[in-house]
């Protein structure tokens, strides 16, 4: 059976493979986060916010025919851009998909070294709350 999310996964890293530095792969990003679908100005609320981010990060998750979709904002470029490059790497996925993939894209594509320890720090909380999120969502099936 195909694991939907590790198949994203390696699509991400090809993409990110065609830029030759990481100013262009910054530009990319950041370019990622300005496609974001709206977020409604009712979901910006204090419950939804992530913690350990820096930057002001709004997350929510909602479960439709066995799948997750999750919807996000940052009042931040380049967190809005990972914000973006998690969304497709996670939302409209099983909660078990979601689970069985560890997330190796941010090893692969080096986010680690080249983003700031406090974006890293956001990220790993982002993708906490999306590993979180898939654990309750198995548990109350």
């Amino acid at each position: 059976m195909s694991n939907e999310v590790l198949e994203a996964q390696q699509e991400l890293i090809a993409d990110f493979e065609l830029f030759e530095d990481w100013m262009d792969r910054y530009q990319y990003i950041i370019d990622l986060g300005r496609r974001l679908p709206d977020f409604p100005e009712e979901l910006r609320i204090e419950e939804n916010r992530i913690r350990g981010c820096q930057s002001q990060v709004w997350f929510v998750a909602e479960q439709t025919d066995g799948r997750l979709q999750f919807r996000a904002i940052s009042d931040a470029a380049i967190v809005s851009g990972l914000i973006a490059m998690l969304l497709r790497l996670y939302s409209d996925r099983s909660p078990q998909d979601i689970l069985d993939s560890p997330p190796d894209f941010v090893a692969a594509l080096q986010l680690e070294s080249h983003l700031s320890p406090t974006r890293s720090n956001g990220l790993a909380s982002m993708l906490a709350a999306i590993r979180r999120f898939a654990a309750e969502a198995l548990e109350a099936a």
